[in-house]
């Protein structure tokens, strides 16, 4: 078979593979043989992405700009986007880009077409005391059951810290922030034992100085800055600019909070529940409703406490429904935990480094975890893919996982 054959039948595979009836977005060109192939179109279907995502690879290797191209072409289709930025190196969202001789290069590459720098509409959010609007939950929206997970209660505990809810409730003392809550607490294990006892039974003193230990922990993590009014809506991260269609590209600014895992676990727990429970029921739509990314998404494993990680698994499994996606993006696709990769959609799977045996060993695992192809040999591609190139497959229209091609972005 000669080489123009073999060009023209992956060509027109891509074409096959790549080209939806719905609105979709270009990622970028498939690439045979090192070289990017001219009409070999990768692109992107909007229906399948609250499928959930990864992309993944070393330092250095292109993970973040992909993520700036996802942000900005679903800005572009008016889906709205949170960006989990933990390195702080996504804030250039809001200016336009210059044009120089590497963007040039890349676009050539890439079949031709013109650049054009423009600003996205981007909000700048926080937790922390990083500059931006401040995001807060009060204690009673939170509710008693993420609260108990987040201090890492037992049963008992749990359901001691749900009566002080129900005690707040029916005397109509709000929990605003944690002093509120410290305060009853106080109240209930000390004078105010006695009487409340009668009506909701016997407290357990040793419960009451473990909670209050806990809670004592988790303000020392400046979860106070979290806590309190007024509180964030979920409507305020889907709006869209009536002049230009573009939706706003919400950039979550935590890089002050990495090793503050309790501040952190509290926030994710916060904002994926309320995702979940005030988001109406749709199934599948043409478009999401809302993409999150969590960018170096391995930290977030890493130190995070384990009922934010059962939380991210259920919500990964039913938020779908409610037209809301996460794409994680990480090192290594072996960071996210093997419940959550099963249930992702889309993966784009940047260079690797294969720096020990034990390297080489986990990326030959990994490479069976991707389609076969007739056209590349993953587990040295892994290894050999230049900047800004990443083997790609997602599900297409019908739900089906498209062929796994390399494309340069």
């Amino acid at each position: 078979m000669s080489s123009n054959i073999t060009i023209d039948r992956f060509r027109q595979e891509i074409i096959d593979s790549y080209t939806f009836e719905g609105d979709s977005f270009r990622l970028g060109t498939a690439i045979l043989n090192n070289h990017p192939v001219n009409g070999a179109r990768i692109n992107v279907p909007l229906c399948t992405l609250n499928r959930h995502g990864l992309i993944a690879g070393a330092t250095g290797t292109g993970k973040t700009k992909t993520l700036q191209i996802f942000a900005e072409n679903l800005s572009n289709q008016g889906v709205p986007v949170v960006l989990l930025d933990i390195k702080g190196d996504l804030s250039g969202l809001a200016q336009s880009g210059v044009l120089n001789k590497k963007i040039i290069e890349r676009y050539e590459q890439l079949g031709g077409e013109k650049w054009t720098p423009c600003q996205y509409p981007v909000e700048f959010l926080t937790i922390s005391h990083e500059k931006g609007v401040r995001l807060r939950s009060t204690v009673t929206e939170f509710g008693p059951i993420l609260l108990s997970k987040i201090l890492g209660l037992n049963e008992t505990q749990t359901s001691f810290i749900s009566l002080i809810f129900k005690y707040s409730d029916d005397n109509q003392l709000p929990l605003v922030d944690l002093k509120d809550f410290i305060q009853i607490l106080q109240y209930i294990s000390k004078e105010g034992k006695e009487s409340i006892e009668q009506i909701y039974g016997k407290i357990a003193l040793s419960s009451t100085g473990t909670i209050l230990r806990k809670t004592i922990e988790l303000q020392q993590q400046n979860a106070d800055l979290f806590f309190g009014e007024p509180s964030f809506d979920i409507n305020d991260l889907m709006r869209t600019d009536s002049s230009t269609g573009q939706a706003t590209i919400n950039i979550i600014r935590v890089i002050d909070i990495q090793e503050k895992t309790k501040l952190f676990s509290t926030f994710m727990l916060s904002l994926l529940s309320k995702l979940y429970t005030f988001m109406p029921e749709i199934g599948d739509v043409d478009k999401p409703k809302l993409i999150m990314f969590i960018d170096e998404a391995h930290l977030l494993f890493q130190q995070s406490i384990g009922t934010l990680l059962q939380q991210i698994e259920t919500v990964i499994k039913l938020i779908r429904s409610k037209g809301v996606g996460i794409v994680f993006c990480t090192q290594n696709s072996m960071d996210i935990p093997s419940a959550i990769v099963a249930q992702l959609g889309l993966k784009i799977q940047h260079a690797l480094r294969a720096s020990t045996s034990k390297d080489r060993k986990n990326i030959k695992k990994m490479s069976e975890n991707f389609p076969s192809s007739d056209y590349y040999s993953v587990d040295q591609l892994l290894t050999n893919m230049s900047i800004g190139e990443a083997l790609v497959t997602l599900l297409n229209e019908q739900g089906q996982p498209t062929m796994l091609y390399v494309c340069i972005i």
